[in-house]
């Protein structure tokens, strides 16, 4: 009886360990998939933003009456380029975020840029906002806006929230702010920014 235990043990503990690789393998294929989905992304929207006509954008009215540009390309709304100067890396930032589109880039939780309250999720795969948690204080962030405009932002805090604290994610007080969660999805990592300048 004690054979049969530990055999069936040692079975189970064999699965487990071959189902702990596939969920390695497929995430790593995952966040393979979505850095070429944004290289992607970024390459056609630095493209268009070189050769659209103001016609090609769409128009959405702020709160404070000021319109923002946003860009379609292959069936998604981009609102522009987010560039981390510390990772080398820039991602295409979607109009609003959504589960199915944060497989391929990050997208706009709240607020604009042109307001001064942009809130960017991403999923927290390797070349998307795996790293925020590693940026400091006065790393530099570029937002570049599909119609051409440029704010520079300034990191002035990283910081670990409850995924309960909206309120706190939300507080108006900072220019940028990007989210994602950690691993495990039990906290969230944000990164808090201000406004250095604009082009």
């Amino acid at each position: 009886m004690r054979r049969r235990t530990g055999l069936c043990l040692m079975e189970l503990g064999t699965v487990l360990m071959m189902l702990a690789l596939f969920l390695f393998l497929y995430n790593r294929w995952e966040a393979g998939q979505a850095q070429e989905a944004a290289e992607q992304a970024v390459a056609g929207l630095k493209q268009a933003m070189e050769t659209a006509e103001s016609s090609s954008f769409l128009k959405e009215v702020s709160s404070d009456g000021e319109e923002e540009s946003v860009l379609e390309m292959d069936g998604y709304a981009y609102i522009g380029i987010l560039s981390i100067s510390r990772f080398g890396l820039e991602l295409p930032v979607m109009w609003e975020w959504s589960y199915a589109g944060l497989k391929l880039a990050p997208g706009r939780y709240s607020g604009k840029a042109a307001d001064g309250d942009l809130v960017i999720c991403a999923h927290n795969y390797e070349r998307h906002f795996g790293k925020i948690s590693t940026l400091e204080a006065g790393d530099e962030i570029i937002f570049t806006s599909v119609d051409g405009r440029i704010y520079q932002y300034e990191v002035t805090e990283v910081l670990i929230l409850e995924p309960t604290d909206i309120e706190e994610l939300m507080d108006g007080e900072w220019d940028l702010s990007l989210f994602t969660c950690t691993y495990g999805g039990r906290t969230r990592v944000v990164v808090r920014c201000i406004f250095a300048g604009q082009e």
